[in-house]
């Protein structure tokens, strides 16, 4: 950022004010952390879930620049590892969704609840917004298991007060129609559920 540049978007709020056209044409980053569901997992490119969300919310007429920063059969381990490189991006807001791997895997919740938390720690540090989406543990694991793995979104979202999706594959979960072979990832009328579900919260967050 020159000084040259500092210096004219100073110039342009005394001019203009802060809705200047100028100013306002600046974009919003919002960046999507998660796993294979939201990295769109066997499906094209145009397909993928960020794509989708990044063509609502234009059709909204919201400018926002999506950073696409999921990576497939990440877990919240593997979240917390790549974390700082991800903020490097210096995001305005992310939408956090991981766990469903945590779950497949059997992994303790507790381990789970103390990543995300560490996660969450840290952005908050950073000053970055975030939208929390959740999961459920799969039934297979018992129902000891999936209480305590269903119940660390909620109370994480109370606890740092960030809003919370509470399930990322509502109403798609357990449809054969809105998914791919394996019954795990969405295919992509399962994505277009997905987004217009959750796109209210996401419309919220980036304004």
């Amino acid at each position: 950022f020159s000084l040259n540049s500092w210096f004219l978007a100073i110039l342009l709020l005394l001019l203009n004010g802060p809705n200047s056209p100028a100013l306002a044409a600046e974009s919003f980053k919002l960046m999507i952390f998660g796993d294979s569901l939201s990295a769109g997992y066997g499906l094209p490119k145009p397909d993928s879930f960020t794509e989708k969300l990044a063509k609502a919310l234009k059709q909204k007429g919201l400018n926002v620049e999506i950073v696409a920063s999921s990576v497939s059969g990440d877990t919240t381990a593997g979240g917390r590892a790549r974390l700082a490189w991800a903020l490097a991006d210096k995001p305005d807001a992310m939408l956090l969704e991981l766990g469903a791997n945590d779950g497949l895997r059997g992994i303790e919740p507790a381990t789970s609840r103390a990543n995300l938390e560490d996660i969450l720690k840290r952005l908050r540090q950073s000053g970055t917004r975030v939208l929390m989406t959740g999961m459920k543990a799969p039934p297979n694991l018992g129902q000891e298991y999936g209480r305590e793995f269903d119940r660390i979104y909620p109370d994480l979202a109370a606890q740092f007060k960030v809003p919370l999706y509470p399930f990322f594959l509502e109403g798609v979960v357990a449809r054969p129609d809105f998914n791919q072979d394996d019954g795990i990832h969405p295919n992509p009328l399962g994505v277009d559920e997905i987004v217009k579900r959750i796109l209210p919260m996401v419309v919220k967050l980036v304004r």
